[in-house]
Order: structure tokens, then C-alpha cells, then sequence
């Protein structure tokens, strides 16, 4: 069975790219909805957490205080990098135990991931696809989904790494730029993992 990373910049496509490839019965791991999760669940990762940045991170019911935590890492470069190196190891662990299941059963699965090659995630999968679409087309995206400012998008474009960096280590791209249809694409590529597979 292969894993195959999918990753792409904010507004880029990557989740309904993957929601096509469910249709095809393709399994999908969601690594950030996943990380949200593990994040408010998992006992060992939220200690680590509240060591990292203090009680106040979590309520006392135990809910995660997303604004509070944000506040502190969007403002601290160091502060950032400390959460990603605790929570990309648990991601990425649970993401391998979640693909053991589908093994025998499934040609192929897919990991989703924002940060797919910054978080180390694509030495554990197979193939690398980048669901590429100009900067201009994805702010507008996002700016129509989350009802977000033009400059707290470009922030945003600018904490992750350039499209151009992704497509050279990516192995496939699909366009996802409005000119490119995406289904023949998609198609394409179930066809070629399920040939290797």
C-alpha cells in the first residue's frame, strides 16, 4: 500500500482536491483537523503543552484557549517552532497507526498535511503531491471562506513555505489555478498509485 503526502499553501485546493479522491474510496488523514484533536486528547501532548507555555493554555475544563496560544506563538518565532516540535512527532505517529489499518485493503491512502514537507511528514510517505493555484486566486479564496483581511492572508502565505520550494520537492502537481480541470487530473493520478501500488 503506498502513502502519498498531499499538501498545497493556504486557499491552494489540497482538501477538496482530497475530498475527490474519497469518492474514488480513497481513505484520507487529515493531519490538521488530526492535530486539533490530538492536541485537546491526547493526555501526554497536552502536559507537554501547559509545561511549554503555562496553565493558561488550557481552561479548567480542560478546553484548549486557541486565542491564548496563538498570541503567544504568532508573536514568537521560538515559541512557534517549540509547538511544532511538539505536536509534528505525535501527528505524524498517529497518521502512521491510522494507515496501518487500510494495509491489504487499500491500493493507496492519503495524508493531507499544510506542512507536509516542513514537519518532516513526507519521509514517512511514498510520493508527495502539491495542489498548486496562483497567490491571487488563493487569497481571494480564502478571503470568500473565512472572511479574512488581505494582510492577515499574506501573513499567513508568508509564515509557510514558497509554492515555487514545494513544487521542486514534490513529485506530482496538480493545477488547481481555475484554467485546469481538476477531476482529469485526479483521475490521472488514482490510476498511476493504483498501477504502482
Amino acid at each position: 500500500m503506498l502513502k502519498i503526502g498531499v499538501t498545497g499553501g493556504i486557499g491552494s485546493g489540497k482538501t477538496t482536491v482530497c475530498k475527490f479522491f474519497e469518492f474514488l474510496d480513497i481513505p484520507v488523514y487529515y493531519a490538521d483537523d488530526r492535530a486539533k484533536w490530538l492536541i485537546q486528547n491526547k493526555p501526554e501532548l497536552k502536559s507537554a503543552i501547559i509545561t511549554a507555555y503555562g496553565q493558561e493554555v488550557y481552561s479548567d475544563s480542560g478546553e484548549l484557549n486557541r486565542a491564548h496560544l496563538a498570541n503567544i506563538v504568532f508573536k514568537d518565532k521560538a515559541a512557534l517552532s517549540k509547538l511544532n516540535q511538539l505536536v509534528h512527532p505525535v501527528v505524524i505517529q498517529d497518521g502512521i497507526e491510522w494507515m496501518q489499518q487500510f494495509e491489504g485493503t487499500k491500493p493507496y491512502v492519503l495524508k493531507e498535511a499544510a506542512l507536509l514537507f516542513e514537519s518532516g511528514s513526507s519521509k514517512q510517505m511514498d510520493y508527495s503531491i502539491l495542489v498548486a493555484a496562483p497567490e491571487s486566486l488563493r487569497i481571494e479564496r480564502v478571503m470568500w471562506r473565512d472572511n479574512a483581511s488581505v494582510e492577515s492572508i499574506k501573513a499567513r502565505i508568508d509564515k509557510q513555505m514558497p509554492e515555487d520550494q514545494k513544487r521542486e520537492l514534490a513529485d506530482f502537481v496538480i493545477d488547481n489555478d481555475g484554467e485546469h480541470l481538476l477531476i482529469p487530473q485526479i483521475w490521472a493520478l488514482h490510476h498511476i498509485f493504483c498501477d504502482l501500488a
